[in-house]
This record gives C-alpha cells, sequence and structure tokens, in this order.
C-alpha cells in the first residue's frame, strides 16, 4: 500500500479553509523579518563608516 508523503500530508492540512490564514501570516512574517534584517545592515554599515547621523535623518524623513 501506497504512504501519503510528508509535503502531500503538509499541503492538505494547510490548504484546509481555516489555517489559509495562518499560511498567510507566515509569509508575512518572513517577508518583515527580511526587511528589518535588511535595514539593520544598511544601518550597520553607516555605523561602521562612521554616519550615525544620516540613520535618524532617513527615520525622519
Amino acid at each position: 500500500m501506497h504512504e501519503p508523503s510528508a509535503l502531500s500530508l503538509f499541503l492538505e492540512i494547510a490548504m484546509a479553509p481555516d489555517n489559509i490564514p495562518i499560511v498567510g501570516m507566515m509569509f508575512l512574517i518572513g517577508y518583515f523579518t527580511y526587511l528589518g534584517f535588511r535595514e539593520a545592515r544598511k544601518n550597520d554599515k553607516l555605523i561602521a563608516e562612521g554616519r550615525q547621523n544620516e540613520i535618524l535623518r532617513k527615520m525622519q524623513e
């Protein structure tokens, strides 16, 4: 007898109508985490270059 794969079981659970918003939130969390780390990397680069004042200026724009 053929056993269902882990991926097919996961997709079956994830695509249930009551779980779709949760899956959407997972993508949003990943996206905004990426944006936060990208901004942190830019700020770290400015700090390393001794341009800390530009960080505050960008935040106030």
